[in-house]
């Protein structure tokens, strides 16, 4: 799905948003270059890729035949930077893009349909972009978080604060059939959906920082079986480590944009020499 990104093809089951409401439903990445991201991506994350179906903009990276990202070039959308974008489901995008603004939010693009859904990219109070969705999913939600059990992190000034945002605009903690779970934990939230930790959110960040590393943001953090190979792979690929232990590292592609690569549940780092 994707606004900048690329949006979800049409479910052959019939999955839509409304199942899944308010939980984290895709990411995706605006690149300047789609065929170097594609090799970059491919060679670190070992993604296979297919077209979206949408034109020559789109493609949709697979892990084992399952859609889990995509990755966009836009004209229209080079104002939004290269950065990677967590998507959230929501039942009706005008709902949570009119209450994302009643509460200091911002809505930078859209809504605006995007077939088979509708889309808007938002940022929150301090500054952390992200993106909702309407509609049907590329494929079914338990199936993305089985191929890929991306890790979203958001980083920060106030996490306890900035729950209150997110819960009030993606129906958090509701009443609602089906909503997630948010618990407070020392000083981070987690946010629980159909019992899966799908989301953390971390204080700390600075909305004034002169370093955008250091601002509010959504960190995507991809599961691996060897984050040292991921890294170098990425330096042999255009792009860089800017931090790195023996269970994850951060990395930067070619185009700039940051991202994490961090161990699979139960996975034994090999010892550093």
């Amino acid at each position: 799905m994707n606004h900048g990104k690329t949006q979800p093809a049409r479910a052959t089951d019939g999955v839509s948003t409304s199942t899944v409401a308010g939980a984290p439903c895709w990411v995706s990445l605006t690149s300047h270059d789609l065929e170097a991201a594609q090799r970059f991506y491919g060679a670190v994350l070992g993604w296979r890729w297919r077209p979206a179906g949408t034109g020559d903009h789109f493609r949709i990276a697979l892990v084992d035949s399952v859609p889990v990202a995509g990755i966009a070039v836009l004209p229209a959308l080079r104002q939004t930077g290269v950065a990677w974008t967590p998507y959230f489901a929501v039942p009706n995008a005008d709902q949570a893009a009119a209450r994302a603004r009643e509460r200091g939010g911002t809505a930078g693009v859209g809504p605006l349909r995007l077939p088979p859904g509708r889309v808007a990219l938002l940022s929150d109070r301090h500054g952390a972009t992200f993106a909702i969705w309407e509609g049907e999913l590329i494929s079914r939600w338990d199936a993305w978080r089985q191929a890929s059990p991306i890790c979203l992190t958001l980083h920060t000034r106030d996490a306890f604060e900035a729950a209150m945002f997110y819960g009030g605009v993606l129906d958090w903690a509701s009443e609602r059939p089906g909503s997630c779970e948010v618990e407070y934990e020392a000083d981070e939230v987690l946010l629980r959906s159909r019992g899966l930790v799908v989301a953390r959110i971390e204080s700390g960040e600075s909305d004034t920082a002169p370093d955008p590393s250091v601002r509010p943001h959504w960190q995507v953090s991809f599961p691996v079986a060897d984050v040292a190979a991921c890294a170098r792979a990425a330096e042999r690929h255009g792009g860089s480590v800017l931090e790195e232990s023996g269970h994850e590292a951060v990395l930067r592609d070619p185009d700039g944009a940051r991202f994490v690569v961090a161990s699979k549940p139960g996975h034994r780092p090999a010892p550093q020499a």
